[in-house]
């Protein structure tokens, strides 16, 4: 089999995602990582969603200072609720998180002799993240190729991004066809410790509206 790294928050996108990596047969070893994120729900989320995929997990460590500045890790900087056709990168955007996430999954993936990265990101349903577009994935491939052992003398280290052009609808009714358990998993901004999602940020509404497109019931715990 072959070895995989998977970059795992907890939430329904990464979720899939590792189901999906899973269903090609790849020896799965699930990255999540510990930046300061007010809801730590997320961590143990993905803690037992690794385990129910047979995945291992390492939970990484950051320095939560240089990810301030953001909603979703500074507690003087509120969580904003929900709002239509917003075109503004939003207060939840944390400063380079993928960017920071992806090196580190590249060079984990050299140690492990994995040539495959997945990562949930979607340029369809999701909030402004400049670091979520086709043309970031594009251009992190070129800099992996370049940057990387791997790259540079056995064909490089490919980031798989499956869900990038699929709306919330669509990503759950895949992951529903490849067995995910959705209660499993937060998305939520701002979830409680047990888990219960506030219905109402940028993250939680996606959820909500995907779920109903999909005409998959909404298994999500909702405060």
């Amino acid at each position: 089999m072959k070895n995989a790294v998977i970059l795992l928050s907890g939430g329904l996108d990464s979720t899939t995602c590792l189901a999906y990596a899973k269903s090609y047969g790849f020896n799965c070893h699930a990255l999540s990582f510990n930046y300061g994120q007010k809801s730590i729900a997320e961590l143990n989320a993905a803690k037992k969603i690794a385990a129910y995929f047979d995945a291992s997990h390492k939970i990484f460590d950051l320095d939560i200072q240089q990810f301030k500045h953001s909603a979703l890790t500074d507690e003087d900087i509120a969580v904003p609720d929900f709002r239509e056709n917003n075109s503004s990168i939003p207060a939840t955007y944390v400063p380079a998180r993928n960017t920071i996430f992806l090196s580190i999954a590249l060079a984990y993936a050299e140690v492990l002799d994995a040539k495959d990265i997945f990562i949930g990101v979607s340029a369809v349903d999701y909030s402004g993240y400049p670091d979520c577009r086709p043309e970031y994935i594009a251009a992190f491939q070129a800099m992996a190729t370049l940057a990387t052992k791997m790259g540079v003398e056995e064909g490089g280290i490919r980031i798989h991004t499956p869900l990038i052009h699929l709306s919330k609808a669509e990503t759950i009714q895949l992951g529903h066809k490849l067995g995910v358990d959705y209660a499993m998993t937060v998305t939520c901004y701002q979830a409680t410790a047990d888990g219960y999602a506030c219905g109402k940020c940028d993250s939680c509404m996606l959820r909500k509206k995907g779920f109903a497109q999909a005409a998959v019931n909404d298994v999500t715990n909702y405060r």
